[in-house]
């Protein structure tokens, strides 16, 4: 029976702890906005994704903001996408629902 290392699951773990706080120190760095409307199920996902990763966003609702509306189209050459979510000074849209394409954009594990 093959046992593991305690010295490697030791320098493993710590590896995983140093990617994590790096990665947490990257996710307060680059502020992140979910633009999205009240009645879409895919930025529901999408907002519950984020919060079950532990990933603080602000959400804007075009449907009450126009100048967000304007932001959404632009962002999607002429199409109201939601939601938009914009990293830093980077946009892009996730619909429909994607886990994967959310966690590849933002550059995270997809599961925690």
């Amino acid at each position: 029976m093959l046992r593991s290392n305690p010295v490697s699951t030791c320098f493993g773990q710590q590896n995983q702890n140093n990617h994590e706080e790096a990665f947490t120190a990257k996710r307060r760095m680059e502020p992140i906005t979910v633009y999205s409307t009240s009645w879409c199920p895919d930025c529901r996902r999408a907002k519950s994704f984020l919060k079950q990763h532990g990933i603080a966003f602000q959400e804007v609702n075009i449907e009450v903001d126009p100048e967000a509306e304007d932001i959404v189209l632009r962002a999607n050459e002429g199409r109201r996408r939601v939601p938009t979510v914009k990293v830093g000074e980077r946009f892009f849209a996730c619909s429909p629902f994607n886990p994967e394409q959310l966690a590849d954009e933002l550059d995270i594990p997809l599961n925690r």
